[in-house]
């Protein structure tokens, strides 16, 4: 229970829960860490640049917040299975998981993916996500209201040239979370969706269509907005998809 004044509690609504986002350095994913730190919540970010991270924690404490910085290359599987038996030693439990960390892969036919390529897309974008929630869904479970938000993309539901690595690896994320949700929604207040950005002015944004005008596209604070929604204790979906583009749930398709 929050002990700041009403007026403030509305503009703080996270105030003292705490968020993990990944990828948190740059673009979406250093967006959202900001916008829940102006929510109130003291941020767990992880990320692999020691500065960058230092920078955000700046940010963070200018929005009148905390930070724990967590320098760590997603791909390391053994660091992220410690990562929660940390938190639980400091905070006893983890209100919130932003899996924004990611990866555009190869854009190559499938024939010609190098194999190292391959398995360090799905590293990042898939397998680093499982790990992750088998080390955080305890500490999820034990919050009041866990929430956790996985980052998709479009290209799950497409089936484009060259886009193969990046569009497989989103797809499963989403069966992922899906199942999770699935797993956990009639045993513990953990509700678990997933959110399509769409085009947003990000690096990765950048590298695939070099020739777009990025100043036409929606900034990372403005999709951070609908992040840290879904991260909100009065969420009751979940297992579904926000599309941003449309700003609104999108129902999954049944096979016939």
């Amino acid at each position: 229970m929050s002990d700041l004044p009403a007026a403030e509690a509305a503009l703080r609504p996270l105030d003292g829960r705490i968020a993990l986002v990944t990828g948190a350095t740059r673009g979406i994913g250093r967006a959202t860490a900001l916008a829940l730190a102006a929510a109130g919540a003291h941020v767990v970010a992880v990320g692999r640049t020691s500065g960058a991270l230092e920078e955000l924690d700046d940010a963070i404490i200018a929005a009148r917040s905390t930070a724990t910085l967590v320098p760590l290359d997603i791909k390391d599987g053994e660091g992220l299975d410690r990562l929660g038996g940390a938190l639980y030693e400091r905070f006893g439990r983890l209100d919130i998981f932003v899996g924004n960390a990611g990866v555009l892969g190869p854009m190559t036919p499938l024939a010609q993916i190098e194999p190292k390529e391959w398995n360090d897309t799905l590293a990042v974008n898939l397998t680093a996500n499982w790990r992750l929630i088998r080390s955080l869904d305890p500490l999820l479970r034990l919050s009041t209201a866990g929430r956790a938000v996985l980052v998709s993309s479009g290209a799950a539901h497409k089936a484009r040239p060259f886009w193969g690595a990046y569009a497989v690896t989103k797809a499963a994320v989403e069966v992922l979370a899906r199942t999770w949700a699935a797993e956990v929604e009639n045993i513990s207040s953990l509700r678990v969706n997933l959110i399509n950005p769409g085009p947003i002015r990000t690096r990765m944004r950048a590298k695939a269509f070099p020739s777009e005008d990025p100043n036409t596209l929606p900034s990372p604070e403005e999709l951070a907005q609908a992040i840290l929604a879904l991260c909100l204790p009065s969420v009751v979906e979940t297992g579904q998809l926000y599309d941003f583009p449309t700003r609104g749930f999108k129902g999954f398709p049944i096979p016939a």
